[in-house]
């Protein structure tokens, strides 16, 4: 808490359970003593009936101790997918926008030692790697914020001492022993084979110290990505040679984080997908993956959007198309929107071949069109507007590779005017 510094402001999210709790009463001490200014936040999901009241205890519990508290709600259908990966995903968005929106400066959550080591043992039974076996980090950012877990060295069970000494009562989630999920089923396996002399803090220690071998495989990656790969106008070209002349780990990765980027996942693709796209740019083949295009040219590869994967896209002028391109400029007519330039917007820009970008990247790059179907620019393929008038122009998010979260992901650096 003292080095968010003296004034500052920073969230704790709260569920009800054991150890939220707990980290709501253990920040709330240490925020009075730093001079933090202190907020508590609760997503109700919706998943269950008394989710409603729980968040009415916890928003009490952080009135008695003098700090704010908001309640999100997760509207919209129920998840069609795997439930708690969504239940997470939005977890972090809404509460990423509610500490964005109040300006503070990192939200704290509440993963403990166990959590580190049941993620262990339920990703070992998925086979994962070393970036699945890793444990998580203890300060990272998403959704535009920084996120700390100021508890992954502290047991489950020291938490709920704490709160007994205290006298601080907590609410218990059903769903914490319903073995329908993976994570009920591996926390009641932890008894057991701490009786066999593999406690959970052994198998946290193991998982932190893959941690430290992915930050040195990260590092790696990050110096010879700075090396061998340049971006150009929102694709990447990557040197061939320099490329495959690397570790097939490192080579992983470069790639993870390119799809991650061009593609707007949010995950990139599964090991073997992404096998398969390093061999056909090592062997100078082309590809397409996860809305990517690899085109080989000599000695290199470029690699960007496939132009189907944004045929229908569409944002406002001030949006943000493709999860990645901006409009800059003046105000654009009414009705106006981003749509991809297309074949048929590249027809209409006789001159676009001396901007040196290719056919398909040109296809697959935005466009402004009119609310009649008109199309008014195509900053990249030098069309910026009527002749005489202030241009429009494309701006992107830059490319760069960041540990963070002991997982490559994609962080803009600011706009890179096209």
């Amino acid at each position: 808490m003292a080095g968010l510094g003296r004034g500052a402001a920073a969230g704790v999210a709260v569920s009800g359970g054991g150890d939220s709790v707990a980290l709501l009463d253990l920040a709330a001490r240490a925020a009075l003593a730093a001079g933090v200014d202190l907020r508590a936040v609760t997503l109700d999901h919706g998943l269950r009936p008394e989710a409603e009241r729980e968040a009415r205890l916890v928003a009490r519990w952080a009135r008695a101790r003098g700090i704010p508290h908001t309640t999100l709600r997760w509207a919209g259908p129920p998840p069609a997918g795997n439930l708690q990966a969504e239940a997470r995903a939005a977890r972090y968005r809404l509460i990423g926008e509610w500490a964005r929106g109040a300006g503070l400066g990192a939200v704290m959550l509440a993963h403990t030692l166990d959590d580190v080591a049941e993620t262990f043992l339920m990703r070992l039974g998925r086979r994962a790697g070393v970036e699945g076996l890793a444990a998580m980090a203890p300060d990272f950012r998403r959704e535009g914020m920084r996120w700390l877990r100021p508890l992954l060295g502290v047991e489950r069970a020291e938490l709920r001492d704490h709160l007994r000494a205290v006298g601080q009562p907590w609410i218990e989630d059903p769903s914490n022993e319903d073995t329908r999920y993976g994570r009920a089923r591996v926390r009641r396996l932890l008894p057991a084979l701490a009786g066999a002399g593999i406690a959970a803090a052994d198998l946290a220690e193991v998982a932190h110290h893959i941690a430290e071998a992915r930050a040195a495989l990260a590092h790696h990656a990050a110096e010879t990505a700075a090396r061998i790969v340049t971006e150009d106008r929102g694709d990447l070209i990557i040197a061939r040679v320099g490329f495959a002349a690397e570790p097939a780990e490192t080579r992983r990765r470069i790639l993870a984080a390119a799809l991650r980027w061009i593609s707007g996942a949010d995950h990139p693709a599964r090991g073997a997908e992404i096998g398969r796209f390093d061999a056909a740019l090592c062997a100078g083949r082309a590809a397409t993956l996860s809305g990517v295009r690899l085109a080989p040219a000599g000695d290199t590869a470029r690699i960007g959007r496939e132009p189907r994967a944004v045929a229908t896209a569409v944002a406002p002028p001030g949006g943000t198309w493709d999860g990645r391109w901006r409009l800059a400029g003046p105000p654009a007519p009414a009705g106006a929107c981003l749509r991809a330039t297309g074949a048929a917007g590249l027809a209409l820009c006789p001159g676009w071949r001396a901007h040196g970008l290719p056919r398909a990247s040109q296809i697959a790059a935005p466009a402004l069109w009119s609310a009649e179907g008109t199309l008014l620019a195509a900053p990249l393929a030098g069309r910026g507007g009527p002749a005489g008038a202030e241009p429009w122009r494309i701006s992107a998010s830059g490319w760069r590779l960041v540990h963070d979260d002991g997982d490559w992901r994609i962080e803009a650096r600011g706009d890179i005017p096209i």
